[in-house]
């Protein structure tokens, strides 16, 4: 029994409260920067206080994905976990822009991103679960589509409140903008009203219907996805040497480099807790207890598919890219190019909502280009038009160094937007393919681990690069974020499309 085709309009419905999670998102990467400073962060802090969004997603989404693996309830599968990532994430949406001191925007940025990871994980699974493998390019790229028009709006939010109705963009020293809290609210309202129109007009299939698919599908079933657990010595060895590479780089960092980075400090207690997360695993393992879900996130972890593995080292040089440009776009825009570096005056808040119209413009172009990307991967593949996107965007990264004139950048962000819409839609369809049915979901969030350990990475090493090698010049982030998407690029060619289907 294989899965039926849907209508253009089902995979409309069952993509579009994506369009409120990108809301989220866009908020939060367009203005969180700006928040951090005007509450008194310098500027080689604010990678650090980024770090609890990818911790957030490396430690949420596998969970969430065998959770919503193992779901079935009145609403469904993943529709329950739509729905509560985002009443939690449009709450935090309307606490985030009041926050008073900075400790407590950090805090919220947490919480924002768990809940907004809570619904975002199982999305990708649902295109996995609905559609078939002829249908999943598009079934992305129509997620790429909400993914730009919600970013589109949300990014350009406190601009139009600005320059169209007259609000505020400045406010005293330690004080949020009204244009700005203007923005999270609508933001808020608008995550949840677009989650609700999925989880209402989209019906999941039920899990004997899910079976006989799976059943239909069994051919595409990877080896060793089915094999016995890991051994428990394994486990033990890997976590073993994890634990003791993060102990003896902090010992290193603090005893004999005397170095007071805490971002560094970050990426090696990151290592300690992945080495010991496994040592536990090792102990339950080695009593008989292999049905928890973290003995099951760390064995699928350990038999990913081949054509996983090699998407991930793609999907990390992207994200490192993406991840550089987040944080450091409206510091490298307004110190670089406007010349301003003191939040409370205006020429800094000018280029501050400039940099709003710059992401809105990317995101606008991923819109349009996601169903361009759709009919180039039918007219060629999805490695060719992967490979070419990165490039491009990468090009994109590294002109920011050479314009002056902030109009020039969006020429920039034309590059940034292709390679932003197939970052969102090439690397999953052609995962999609390579998965076996009944674990999508733990899969697919497994697969964040590719996008959110370069992120940690990002957020662990960039303060200290930026502060030490440049004299604080945000610029040349985004410059090493170019050099890291065109290599993102060229690894490209070395996946292996294993599903491969034009359109």
């Amino acid at each position: 029994m294989n899965k039926p085709r849907l209508s253009f309009w089902q995979i409309w419905n069952m993509s579009f409260g994506f369009l409120g999670i990108q809301f989220g998102f866009a908020l939060q990467n367009a203005n969180v920067s700006r928040i951090f400073e005007t509450l008194g962060a310098k500027i080689d802090d604010i990678p650090i206080l980024w770090i609890a969004a990818p911790v957030t997603g490396l430690i949420v989404q596998p969970i969430i994905g065998h959770m919503s693996d193992k779901t079935w309830g009145r609403l469904g599968r993943r529709r329950p976990f739509f729905l509560t990532g985002a009443i939690l994430a449009s709450i935090a949406l309307l606490i985030m822009p009041n926050s008073p001191v900075l400790w407590v925007a950090a805090g919220m940025l947490w919480i924002m991103d768990a809940s907004i990871n809570i619904s975002m994980e199982p999305f990708r699974a649902f295109v996995g679960d609905m559609l078939p493998s002829e249908q999943r390019t598009i079934g992305f790229s129509m997620q790429s589509f909400f993914i730009g028009l919600g970013a589109i709006i949300a990014s350009a939010l406190p601009y139009v409140m600005t320059n169209w109705f007259g609000i505020s963009n400045t406010a005293p020293a330690g004080e949020i903008p009204q244009s700005v809290k203007f923005s999270f609210y609508i933001g808020g309202a608008v995550f949840l009203l677009a989650v609700l129109w999925t989880v209402f007009s989209t019906k999941e299939y039920s899990p004997e219907e899910l079976k006989k698919f799976s059943e239909a599908d069994a051919a595409h079933l990877r080896p060793g996805n089915n094999a016995a657990s890991i051994p428990s010595h394994k486990f033990l060895r890997i976590g073993f040497f994890w634990t003791l590479a993060g102990l003896l780089g902090s010992a290193l960092l603090y005893f004999i480099l005397h170095e007071t980075d805490y971002g560094l400090y970050v990426l090696f207690f990151g290592s300690v807790i992945f080495g010991l997360l496994q040592i536990f695993v090792s102990l339950i393992t080695r009593h008989g207890k292999t049905e928890g879900g973290l003995v099951v996130v760390f064995n699928d972890f350990y038999r990913m598919p081949k054509t996983m593995k090699q998407l991930a080292v793609v999907q990390f040089f992207s994200w490192f890219a993406l991840f550089a440009m987040w944080i450091y776009t409206t510091p490298a825009v307004t110190h670089h190019i406007y010349g301003a570096s003191d939040p409370t005056t205006e020429l800094y808040n000018k280029g501050a909502d400039w940099v709003g119209v710059l992401m809105a413009v990317y995101n606008g172009i991923a819109a349009v280009m996601a169903f361009v990307l759709v009919w180039l991967a039918k007219k060629t593949n999805r490695k060719t038009v992967h490979l070419i996107s990165l490039v491009i965007g990468g090009l994109a990264f590294l002109s920011f160094y050479i314009i002056k004139d902030p109009k020039l950048l969006l020429i920039s962000e034309l590059g940034i937007g292709l390679a932003w819409a197939s970052i969102l839609a090439m690397p999953y369809a052609i995962l999609a393919g390579a998965l076996p049915p009944e674990k999508m979901g733990v899969y697919m969030g497994i697969f964040n681990f590719f996008i959110v350990i370069p992120q940690i990475t990002a957020a662990a090493i960039l303060g200290w690069y930026v502060k030490h090698l440049f004299n604080g010049d945000a610029i040349y982030a985004l410059i090493l974020g170019g050099f890291s998407m065109i290599l993102a690029g060229i690894l490209v060619m070395f996946v292996n499309d294993v599903d491969e289907v034009k359109g």
